[in-house]
């Protein structure tokens, strides 16, 4: 029997009245966006909206409670967002969809920060099931411009440090969650590849937690998938959601971790999934890998749930923890 899990992977929408307030307190301009110093009302509806949404998971009963990353205007580009070491530019498109980011363009040594550890300290007061959420190393390497290391696989390591130094900074965590999309959307070329596993080990080992490293919008290529297998992490995602035949695939061609992630309710979209369908999916999941064994599946939106109203982004969340509720599921 596969123990199930309700959780999400983070970055969530503001409440309809955080968002209208923050509009007027701050404005839309790129200008007007988080620099990691905002204080006064803004962060006071910050710091309100958080809890919000941290006992709304409470609430419904979500297995892993999220802060849900509310003040990251720049999506998984966040963390570097707000460093000193780091200038925002132009925007770019995020990814090959209708949202957009500041490049964060790295001048300097990427130092100690604590931006996120700070957002935890507050969102663990709150929850006795706190899950961090944080960019992994190849993505956010990936969605940044290096202007200061010079070289490719230095600043790999650089961002690797960098996160490292953030997770160790964090309070006591049940599960860390690293999104890497880039190794869907820019998979790394031979021997990148076997360095971004290494990037993802160190960043895992950073934290006393089980670690989900969670590649989305698709399917990883073979090689990088089983990379990413020989990495220290606890489960590995999979977007169901997006490509089912290649992650269906890589489970059976190479095998899985013990644990694993499954991407089965679309966090870009407003169809409803009620928690019966997410049952179903998770058996017909099990049905066509039946050489797996899943000890535990963390059951989640296949990506950031931040593009969603926050109606249809509630709803999602109580599917998913009604699902996780029916504990005998069976390959």
């Amino acid at each position: 029997m596969t123990e199930l899990v309700a959780t999400s992977p983070g970055l969530f929408p503001l409440p309809d009245w955080a968002k209208d307030r923050l509009s007027d307190l701050k404005g839309h301009q790129k200008h007007d966006l988080i620099s990691g110093d905002e204080g006064g009302e803004i962060a006071e509806t910050y710091e309100r909206a958080r809890s919000e949404v941290v006992d709304l998971q409470n609430e419904i009963g979500l297995d892993l409670v999220s802060e849900g990353q509310l003040r990251w205007d720049d999506m998984l580009a966040h963390p570097l967002a707000v460093h000193d070491s780091v200038e925002t530019r132009g925007i770019v498109r995020y990814y090959d969809n209708n949202n957009f980011y500041r490049d964060p363009v790295v001048t300097d040594d990427l130092t100690f920060d604590g931006d996120i550890a700070a957002e935890l300290d507050a969102a663990a007061e709150e929850t006795d099931s706190l899950q961090a959420v944080l960019p992994g190393p190849y993505s956010l390497a990936d969605l940044a411009t290096d202007e200061h290391y010079g070289d490719e696989a230095e600043f790999l390591d650089a961002v690797t440090d960098f996160l490292v130094g953030e997770a160790e900074a964090f309070p006591d965590v049940e599960t860390l969650f690293l999104l890497e999309p880039s190794l869907v959307e820019n998979p790394p070329e031979d021997g990148v590849d076997e360095h971004a596993s290494e990037a993802i080990d160190a960043v895992a080992n950073a934290v006393d937690a089980d670690v989900v490293a969670h590649p989305y919008w698709g399917a990883l290529d073979e090689k990088v998938y089983a990379h990413l297998l020989d990495a220290d992490v606890d489960a590995v995602g999979f977007d169901f959601v997006a490509n089912q035949d290649e992650n269906l695939y890589n489970i059976n061609e190479y095998g899985a971790t013990d644990d694993v992630a499954l991407g089965l309710v679309n966090g870009q979209n407003t169809l409803m999934e009620d928690a019966d369908a997410v049952r179903e999916r998770v058996e017909w999941v099990q049905e066509q890998t039946p050489a797996a064994d899943f000890e535990k599946a963390y059951l989640t939106a296949n990506t950031e749930l931040f593009y969603l109203p926050y109606s249809e982004f509630e709803q999602k969340l109580r599917a998913l923890a009604e699902a996780a509720s029916a504990q005998e599921v069976k390959a």
